[in-house]
């Protein structure tokens, strides 16, 4: 069976203000696969989702990304959006006077377009999206309020899913989704996590725990550690951090 690279990062190296963050990581994610990243605070986990994402301010200076067999490295963050990244936030901005709906309607056409698929008209959209807030349990009223604002943290996090769902997406990157979360809100955005993981696209979850990875169960877990993924193991390797902290490993 001829199973289909989605990521491929070789020998990555990122700088930021003239100090190196990323030195050398590889990681290969597959279509279907769930993998994790985890480690010490400053290790770079935040850094790797930023830098795939496109986000500015981190320079490459060694190495290449590869989205699908395509040279990323250079591209965009809406380049890449485009593309097929997404990537939800550890601390979704508030957004003043953007009103949710036309946030979402805008970020929707904006990939349609660049896909040459159809957009969507005000109306057309309005059915879209009332399916998907009803299969994400999602409270209608959020999506005629401005962008985030005045949401509590959970409410923020299931904002992120709700565009995660829309944008469909070839990978998803969630940076600590699961922080700020009560045990119900986690249960409820992980359970949408899995209902909208299938294998075609590709998951890299980025968390300091292990609750999340006790209801998104990863294929792989990768331990970070000084801008390199120093240890790579299966779910079990969550437990052990839980139990023994990260020098068990490092």
């Amino acid at each position: 069976m001829n199973i289909q690279n989605i990521l491929n990062i070789n020998n990555l190296h990122v700088n930021i203000d003239n100090s190196d963050i990323i030195k050398g990581l590889n990681l290969k994610i597959n279509a279907g696969e769930i993998h994790a990243i985890m480690g010490k605070n400053g290790s770079g986990k935040s850094t790797l989702a930023k830098v795939i994402a496109g986000h500015p301010n981190y320079q490459i200076t060694q190495g290449e990304i590869n989205l699908k067999g395509e040279n990323i490295t250079k591209d965009e963050a809406d380049i890449r959006a485009h593309k097929g990244i997404f990537l939800g936030f550890q601390y979704p901005i508030e957004i003043p006077g953007v009103n949710n709906i036309d946030f979402l309607r805008l970020s929707y056409n904006s990939i349609q377009k660049a896909n040459s698929q159809n957009e969507l008209d005000p109306l057309s959209f309005f059915d879209l999206i009332n399916k998907k807030i009803k299969n994400i349990n999602m409270d209608a009223n959020f999506l005629s309020r401005n962008v985030n604002e005045g949401f509590s943290g959970g409410e923020k996090k299931k904002n992120e899913i709700l565009q995660m769902s829309l944008l469909s997406s070839t990978l998803y990157i969630l940076d600590e989704i699961d922080s700020g979360l009560d045990v119900d809100a986690l249960r409820d955005i992980a359970h949408n996590i899995n209902e909208l993981q299938n294998n075609s696209k590709g998951l890299l979850l980025i968390t300091h725990y292990q609750r999340l990875l006790d209801y998104v169960k990863p294929d792989y877990i990768h331990i970070m550690d000084k801008g390199r993924i120093i240890y790579t193991g299966n779910a079990n390797i969550a437990s052990q951090i839980e139990k023994y902290g990260y020098n068990s490993i490092l």
